[in-house]
């Protein structure tokens, strides 16, 4: 190597270094993903007021008084803030704190709305719950469990034997053959006879 190829490579590492020298440090930026932030009811400015001449009314977790179960109850004048209305408009969705994702249903009807003539908003219904499982019987297994009871016959009544019963016949008495004449005049000879002894024996 001659000395104006070593003075030519020891120029371009000097360029190359330079370079390196005076380049800006690249900084790492990380970028934080969004949480998400549920909005409050309470921001919109609109509320209900419970104005049913009941105590108080239910308040269901979705537009349902069949569907649904009740999270919890409204007091007559109680007030809540409105996210907005079922797609129907019976039912107005609230912010109700007890209901598992702090939302509830409340039937139109027995609310107002303020500030009045508000357009709400169409919220969807939750999910339908799922009725709890009931439990089927296989009707095989169970034949093998019915016991069939063994009926018991009943004693039978048999009537006594007939006592033999003797028929008494009274005997004819003796004069029942002697014909009624022949007996008067039997007494007839005997008085007469008695009466003739009586005179003999004076």
């Amino acid at each position: 190597m001659n000395k104006i190829q070593f003075q030519l490579l020891l120029w371009t590492l000097s360029v190359l270094l330079a370079l390196f020298a005076t380049a800006p440090a690249s900084s790492s930026t990380f970028v934080l993903a969004q949480q998400p932030t549920q909005t409050s009811a309470a921001a919109s400015g609109v509320f209900i007021t419970v104005i049913t001449e009941e105590p108080q009314i239910n308040v269901r977790l979705g537009p349902s008084s069949t569907v649904y179960p009740v999270v919890g109850i409204l007091l007559r004048g109680a007030t809540a803030p409105v996210f907005g209305r079922s797609p129907g408009g019976d039912w107005i969705q609230i912010e109700f704190p007890s209901a598992p994702n702090g939302r509830g249903w409340v039937y139109s009807p027995l609310v107002q709305v303020s500030p009045a003539g508000v357009t709400l908003q169409i919220m969807e219904p939750p999910p339908t719950p799922v009725p709890p499982a009931t439990s089927t019987i296989d009707p095989t297994l169970a034949a093998q469990f019915i016991v069939i009871p063994t009926s018991t016959r009943l004693p039978t009544f048999t009537p006594p034997p007939t006592l033999v019963g003797f028929d008494y016949e009274p005997s004819p008495p003796v004069l029942a053959g002697i014909p009624w004449a022949s007996m008067i005049i039997a007494f007839g000879v005997l008085g007469i006879t008695g009466f003739l002894l009586s005179l003999l024996r004076r």
